[in-house]
């Protein structure tokens, strides 16, 4: 899997890290990051195809 390296807001990472571990939703801060953009994507994918920019694969 290709690396990635990004300044973040301290205040967004202490966010995020909330979500992380045994009594969170994500087990590592990556794992957030990548679950988030996903969920980005499929929005965008959503909003693209309702304005007819992308077709429904």
């Amino acid at each position: 899997m290709p690396k990635v390296s990004l300044d973040v807001p301290q205040q967004l990472l202490d966010d995020l890290k909330i979500h992380v571990g045994d009594d969170g939703k994500f087990v590592s801060v990556a794992d957030a990051i990548r679950t988030a953009c996903r969920k980005m994507l499929d929005q965008l994918d959503e909003i693209d195809s309702r304005h007819g920019r992308i077709g429904d694969d």
